[in-house]
């Protein structure tokens, strides 16, 4: 069984998600946007080791912390796919940009692309890409848990901006209505912001893609 626990982190109220193998203790952080002492005090609580990191995309406030975390443990970082590149590499100056800490560029130890998989521990998380917000944005599904972490692609109510570069709406559109609510009503998801919710929920009332809409 895979277990999430929801650690907000940064100014901007970030989702940091800690994932864990309840067969093996071993766990994977997901977007460390900063914050590491309440991510790392949360993995201690938790009785969990890291194992890695795994990234949605290269927005500061989902990756800013990477480089620190993984060199501090030792661990590889998966993810994004390789579109989100530019932003990873330009990490410097959107810590001057948004007023963040200064943070470090850094390289994925893997590039993730769509029908690709990650493990942590036994477990094992299936990689959608799901462009949009970002090009390279990826979402990261447990089917046997119904559980989605979709970083910015979707919320409670709302759908990600599209106003940063290469982001594009239509395409945000395509892949929540095409790659997302096909997995099913009952995924629950984790947003890179707010409170939790379903495809099923959305679908039902979310005033940008509903299916009213």
């Amino acid at each position: 069984m895979i277990h999430c626990h929801v650690v907000p982190v940064t100014p901007f109220e970030q989702n940091c998600s800690l994932l864990w193998c309840d067969a093996t203790n071993r766990a994977a952080v997901v977007d460390p946007g900063g914050d590491l002492d309440r991510i790392l005090a949360a993995a201690r609580r938790q009785g969990v080791t890291i194992e890695r990191i795994l990234l949605t995309h290269g927005h500061i406030d989902h990756a800013g912390g990477t480089a620190k975390l993984a060199r501090e443990l030792g661990v590889p970082v998966e993810g994004p796919q390789q579109e989100d590149r530019f932003w990873i590499q330009g990490m410097p100056q959107q810590s001057r940009m948004f007023g963040f800490p200064d943070v470090e560029a850094f390289e994925p130890d893997r590039w993730l692309a769509d029908g690709d998989t990650v493990a942590v521990g036994d477990e094992t998380l299936e990689v959608i890409h799901a462009p949009g917000h970002t090009p390279g944005h990826v979402v990261f599904f447990h089917r046997g848990a119904r559980l989605a972490l979709v970083g910015d692609v979707l919320f409670a109510g709302s759908i990600g901006r599209t106003d940063f570069p290469k982001g594009d709406h239509a395409t945000l559109i395509r892949s929540i209505r095409e790659k997302l609510f096909p997995l099913g009503d009952d995924v629950t998801f984790v947003p890179g912001h707010g409170p939790m919710s379903t495809f099923g929920e959305e679908r039902a009332g979310n005033p940008y893609v509903g299916d009213y809409v």
